[in-house]
């Protein structure tokens, strides 16, 4: 079968965006529990374990992602790619597995990573799996 796009003319994929909810709170937890919130926490950790100069992942934070009851969450996403919002997550236990994650993500054309590679609290903790829009 004959390739019919010039891949080599194709400019390089955009960075994929991790989105942070810095609202939520950890489940169980008070407004007394929580300073700073997970979410901030979250964002890091997150930004030392993704090296600068590594532009394939962007960390975006934002006010909410309604996942209220199972925060802190975070949503992966890329132009043309399905949106992943993964929930239950504490920051200091899974960072290392959003990152890897959001890699995955990244890697794959469609945003589709496999699923027995994905870590198993991700597995485990998907909220969302949202279709790109169309081009």
């Amino acid at each position: 079968m004959t390739n019919l796009i010039d891949t080599a003319a194709l400019p390089p994929p955009s960075a994929s965006k991790l989105f942070v909810c810095i609202t939520c709170r950890l489940n169980g937890e008070t407004t007394e529990d929580q300073q700073p919130r997970p979410g901030a926490r979250l964002i890091g950790i997150l930004s030392q374990l993704i090296e600068d100069g590594q532009q394939e992942i962007e960390i975006v934070p934002v006010e909410c992602l309604s996942n209220c009851t199972r925060g802190c969450t975070v949503a992966v996403s890329g132009p043309g790619k399905w949106t992943y919002v993964l929930g239950a997550l504490d920051p200091e236990q899974h960072a290392d597995d959003i990152v890897r994650f959001a890699r995955l993500h990244h890697a794959h054309a469609e945003g589709l990573p496999v699923w027995r590679e994905r870590p198993v609290h991700i597995r485990k903790n998907t909220i969302a799996r949202v279709p790109p829009l169309p081009v």
